[in-house]
């Protein structure tokens, strides 16, 4: 490709874009590691949308009517760090590109939420960040449609690689965006031909843009160096009513010895290689050093946005307050006020009535009132409505036809519907959950696990938890999911006994700030186990004493969810033959292990056997049962050591042990 060429048809973009791409090469070489190609080959594009199109205040990164940006293809991640430091955020001086990939930078590998302001979403696992996407664009809908376009409108660009193109979410990603036409989303696909291994033609066919099409898109092919064209086709796309992906056709490593090959991809550290492509740039200044023309005319292309958000922010002061106010403590992740009084009053109401419900069915009526309460939640289920219980009757359905609609038919989509909703808690001013099977976390797991390490509140609610369901049998039957949720870090993995304990969890999801949850629902009936009315939140604490010992302590149930109520009854059975009994309910390892070890020594003391009972498998478990003052020989644990079985689900509790008599002998086999 003739670079000259390109230099001398638009002299003052090629500098700017150079920039990045000799940034990029230095931190590469210095860090003997990341990827160089992508930056390079996409440096024309982003310099476009930067200096023309996207509104942003460097001075502001958390400017709530920002455009968003992601860079799904986030092994270019200098790209967006080369971007953050050219036009003058505070927290990318140029030494944090000198320490890329470093310990203590915010210049990670991939590009992470939690580390910089004006990173939007975590992006690295290919495919997440255009999923993410369809979540920021439905919640600029949403919000705009409940505050107004004065004070939301702003679009959400992302740039994505065939790598993301090829991960099977984006086909989820893609057609959602497209049936609800959210025209404020704009895909800048990389359309390079490389991966790793090589060229795409050596696995991949596809016409990406017919695939689109397919998908109701807008679709715009340009040349991805060209500035003209780059920048006729932003314009293009944000006239249009529906979705837009303008297939930018690149060159991955422009202007190096790797250009055009898979070699391109990775880190270019060769000296003699660097300094010829550099050559062939015309770029003559020392490692990470900027022009200083190039330098401040990046910095104004950062401080282009203000009087933009000077104006929002004079818009936005002339909102009612009762509006201001929501706005904010939405954007916060505050809670109500209402909320704790909107609890009490409903776990009050449950112990009253003690009625025998399924949790899922809890779950629902939970939401009843605390979902009118929180104008910020949005709801949905992956096709699964009905047996879900997440959709109430205030929410609405969002569609075309109605963004104010707070509930979503994501379809049959669990891995989209989850990087949605991951989308729209980092977008901010929206509280997500949604819904499936949890034998399906198989399918959102990618997701929920991004959710954890993003350090976001987003709430999974997996119901059908365990072999309860039933006559699905064991390919629907959840026994390792609770252990692999568990093994998550930063996840709050719920399993109410009841009704109460559901409500407690729902208080705790809708309060968290930096922890996502997932609730474990069951499909089949349960007895209300709290039965004393406590205004406490007790499954704040991860466990507690549901029911003590009569006489000398001997034994010690440890039990969650559906099988609580399995430990009450073997505790009757027990204290009948003399032998003290207490149950403890766990509806949250994560938050009992967080408690000081004095309250956990209050609830798990030593001496007493143990036994634990859930219908999951035993990973996980050993920490309470030999932990925390247990011992070996002096523990045991009924649970799942195979999967399911099809068949009713009270003739599967018992073929698999989940019985009064069998947790009673259990704990009589140990004294």
């Amino acid at each position: 490709m003739d670079l000259t060429a390109l230099a001398r048809a638009n002299p003052d973009h090629w500098s700017k874009a150079t920039a990045i791409r000799a940034l990029t090469l230095d931190a590469v070489a210095a860090a003997n590691s990341g990827h160089s190609g992508m930056p390079m080959g996409m440096a024309d594009v982003a310099t476009v949308l930067f200096e023309k199109h996207l509104k942003f205040d460097a001075a502001n990164p958390l400017w709530p009517d920002r455009d968003r940006f992601i860079l799904s293809a986030g092994h270019g991640s200098m790209l967006i760090y080369s971007l953050l430091h050219l036009t003058g955020y505070e927290q990318f001086p140029i030494e944090e590109l000198k320490n890329f990939r470093q310990m203590g930078a915010r210049t990670a590998g991939h590009p992470e939420n939690f580390l910089a302001d004006a990173i939007e979403t975590t992006t690295g696992p290919l495919g997440q960040g255009i999923a993410n996407s369809v979540g920021f664009a439905m919640a600029e809908e949403m919000l705009r449609a409940q505050y107004g376009a004065k004070v939301v409108d702003h679009h959400t660009y992302v740039i994505a690689g065939d790598g993301c193109l090829m991960e099977g979410v984006s086909q989820e990603a893609i057609t959602l965006a497209g049936r609800h036409k959210l025209s404020k989303l704009i895909v800048m696909w990389d359309n390079n031909n490389i991966t790793i291994d090589g060229p795409v033609t050596l696995s991949d066919n596809t016409d990406q843009v017919a695939r689109f099409k397919a998908a109701q898109w807008h679709v715009i092919e340009i040349d991805g160096h060209n500035p003209d064209e780059i920048d006729a086709a932003l314009t293009e796309a944000k006239a249009t009513d529906l979705p837009t992906m303008i297939a930018c056709k690149t060159h991955i490593a422009l202007g190096h010895a790797a250009q055009d090959t898979s070699k391109g991809h990775g880190a270019l550290t060769d000296a003699d290689q660097m300094a010829e492509a550099k050559k062939a740039y015309g770029w003559t200044t020392g490692p990470f050093e900027v022009p200083a023309d190039v330098k401040s005319a990046w910095e104004e292309i950062g401080k282009r946005g203000a009087d933009t958000r000077r104006d929002w922010e004079e818009r936005f002061d002339k909102m009612p307050r009762a509006k201001r106010e929501t706005f904010n403590r939405a954007l916060a992740l505050d809670a109500p006020k209402k909320m704790s009084a909107t609890v009490k009053a409903f776990k009050k109401q449950i112990t009253e009535s003690a009625p025998k419900m399924a949790t899922r069915a809890a779950s629902e009526k939970a939401l009843e009132v605390l979902n009118p309460i929180l104008p910020e939640t949005v709801g949905g289920s992956a096709d699964l409505t009905g047996s879900n219980n997440t959709k109430t009757s205030d929410l609405g359905v969002f569609d075309v036809d109605n963004r104010g609609g707070r509930y979503v038919y994501w379809g049959i989509r669990e891995h989209g519907m989850a990087a949605a909703m991951n989308g729209m808690a980092l977008h901010g001013g929206i509280r997500p959950y949604g819904g499936t099977f949890m034998c399906f976390t198989d399918y959102a797991r990618p997701s929920m696990r991004l959710a954890a390490l993003m350090q976001i509140p987003t709430a999974f609610v997996m119901t059908h938890d365990s072999i309860g369901l039933g006559e699905d049998g064991p390919t629907h039957q959840p026994v390792e999911h609770l252990a692999i949720s568990r093994a998550t870090p930063n996840t709050y993995v719920f399993r109410p006994a009841d009704a109460v304990e559901t409500a407690e969890a729902w208080e705790i999801a809708f309060t968290s700030k930096t922890t996502p949850s997932v609730l474990s629902l069951t499909r089949q009936g349960l007895p209300t186990v709290r039965l004393e009315h406590k205004n406490n939140n007790l499954t704040e604490k991860g466990a507690y004493v549901l029911a003590d010992a009569e006489g000398k302590r001997q034994v010690i149930l440890i039990a969650t969810g559906s099988e609580v109520h399995v430990a009450l009854a073997a505790r009757d059975l027990l204290q009948a033959e003399g032998i003290g009994t207490r149950v403890v309910s766990m509806p949250c390892m994560e938050l009992f292990a967080a408690q000081d070890e004095a309250y956990r020594k209050r609830v798990l003391p030593g001496g007493a056997v143990r036994v634990g009972v859930e219908a999951g498998m035993r990973q996980g478990w050993d920490q309470w049962l030999f932990g925390e003052r247990g011992k070996y020989g002096k523990a045991d644990f009924v649970g799942m050591d195979r999967f399911g079985a099809s068949a009713p689900a009270e003739e599967l509790f018992e073929r698999f042990g989940f019985t009064a008599e069998n947790v009673a002998q259990k704990a009589k086999a140990l004294l």
